[in-house]
């Protein structure tokens, strides 16, 4: 890959694999283009794939070279020597523009343990949310049990795959844009109709999902091939009703130059923070992926406006966002903060 390339942010287009959900029209109102039937999610600065699938997924860049590949070619230059020394050639990081069109099943998703157990990969997926935009009178996320549940009772659930009884055993949160949500591996969810979010997770698609009929064609996809047996046991099943403002949070009364909109829970996963930008804010070197939702500006000497999506290579060292506009920024683990795996 070009050393022009390697060492400037990149302009990324829209990146929209295929889902078994509906959107919504909120990517395309971003992004400025058109709207499709499963556009639901725009996978930004990918080098991940979707769950059994070879390619779709994955980031093109404008030279036509993948994203991933050129990572691997040149970990030091994309991500930092100390980043590098700990993954390799991986990212640790996916992000995505997710709307809603209509409310999304109910899963989970492994820790790293138990991906590394039984998936052969060191990443699990915990995940964060963003909210951006919502449309509709309650647009409700649903996160974690409100009560402790037996794992003999969520297996009955599944097996008879009773909606009502899991929807009605998760915590309601309705959302507005500036709330977070921070959801561990484990912890079931589903993001309801309406809810248009940025989210941070870790790269992989690993789901567990609990409430597949009317969704997924069979099963076998919704307990990863392992049988809901062993699927399972990557549930958990604690109740959150009492805890919640560990998970949600909200932002946007928080103006800065950074917002940190994460905290600490996050930084062996990943970081985000939302950059108001009147004038000019400096970026340190990292590898990081931009969204821009609100007016328009420069990085570096690469314009960008609203609904403009970037990736920033570590080796294009400090810039300078110039402009007035409103970006999230979202970026790999706290290195000090992660576990050390074998690469």
């Amino acid at each position: 890959m070009s050393s022009g390339v390697l060492h400037q942010p990149v302009n990324l287009p829209a990146n929209q694999p295929k889902q078994f959900y509906r959107g919504g029209e909120a990517i395309a109102a971003l992004r400025g283009g058109t709207s499709g039937d499963f556009g639901p999610e725009d996978w930004v600065a990918s080098t991940t794939t979707l769950y059994g699938r070879d390619d779709a997924g994955l980031t093109t860049l404008p030279d036509g070279v993948l994203l991933r590949d050129a990572v691997k070619a040149d970990p030091t230059g994309w991500l930092g020597a100390d980043h590098a020394a700990k993954f390799g050639g991986d990212t640790a990081l996916l992000v995505k523009l997710l709307d809603a069109g209509q409310r999304l099943p109910v899963h989970c998703h492994p820790s790293n343990g138990f991906a590394s157990s039984h998936l052969n990969c060191r990443h699990g997926k915990t995940e964060a949310w963003i909210v951006v935009g919502t449309t509709g009178t309650n647009p409700t996320v649903y996160i974690g049990f409100r009560d402790d549940v037996p794992a003999d009772t969520v297996a009955d659930w599944v097996a008879t795959q009773d909606t009502k009884a899991m929807l009605d055993a998760l915590n309601p949160v309705c959302v507005r844009p500036g709330d977070t949500v921070f959801v561990p591996a484990g912890v079931p969810h589903a993001i309801g109709e309406g809810v248009f979010i940025v989210e941070l997770q870790q790269p992989t698609d690993f789901s567990v999902t609990l409430e597949w009929q009317g969704f997924l064609a069979n099963a076998d996809v919704g307990h990863l091939g392992l049988g809901y047996d062993v699927a399972l046991d990557c549930v958990d099943r604690r109740g959150w009703s009492g805890k919640l403002e560990e998970l949600v949070h909200q932002t946007s009364d928080k103006w800065a130059p950074s917002v940190d909109l994460l905290g600490h829970d996050a930084d062996p996963f990943f970081q985000a923070d939302r950059l108001h930008v009147e004038g000019s804010f400096t970026l340190e070197p990292s590898f990081a992926v931009l969204v821009v939702l609100e007016g328009a500006g420069k990085l570096g000497e690469l314009e960008v406006h609203k609904g403009s999506t970037l990736v920033v290579p570590h080796a294009a060292g400090e810039l300078g966002l110039t402009g007035d506009l409103v970006a999230i920024r979202c970026r790999p683990p706290v290195l000090s903060t992660v576990e050390d795996v074998m690469p």
